[in-house]
């Protein structure tokens, strides 16, 4: 099973880009277009809910934590773990922590997009998995 792991700075700007690493690594899966579509967009909140967090948890100075993105792929399934880690890559140091309350919306829109979600124990952390379909024919005659 293929793994990429993604650690970024709790920015904004990083969300971007593991967005496009997501879609990367589904797309070298045999994802089709109207599921990196979702996935995309699933990504891209998992993210900015867990850059929320480390943004909340250190708002000057060095971040005390990272955002931590792991993507496994398997021959028919996509599993995405999206959370917090410390700078060393261990738990989030004691502080003012991640958000406090989960936004309900984000949360909502996660699990609309994916086949199936979860929250983890760790800092605002979300699971978000994909079985791969079998891509439609265009049966469309010109």
């Amino acid at each position: 099973m293929p793994t990429v792991t993604l650690r970024f700075s709790p920015m904004a700007e990083h969300v971007r880009t593991a967005r496009l690493v997501a879609v990367s690594v589904a797309r070298r899966a045999g994802f089709g277009e109207d599921q990196l579509d979702e996935i995309r967009i699933a990504i891209g909140e998992a993210c900015a809910r867990a850059v929320a967090g480390g943004v909340l948890a250190a708002p000057t100075g060095p971040p005390v934590s990272l955002v931590d993105m792991r993507l496994c792929d398997d021959d028919d399934r996509l599993d995405v773990t999206v959370s917090q880690c410390g700078p060393d890559g261990g738990p989030v140091p004691d502080g003012p922590g991640p958000l406090a309350t989960a936004d309900p919306l984000s949360l909502a829109l996660m699990a609309g997009m994916a086949d199936s979600s979860a929250e983890t124990s760790s800092a605002g952390g979300v699971t978000l998995s994909w079985n791969l379909q079998p891509a439609s024919e265009d049966t469309r005659s010109f």
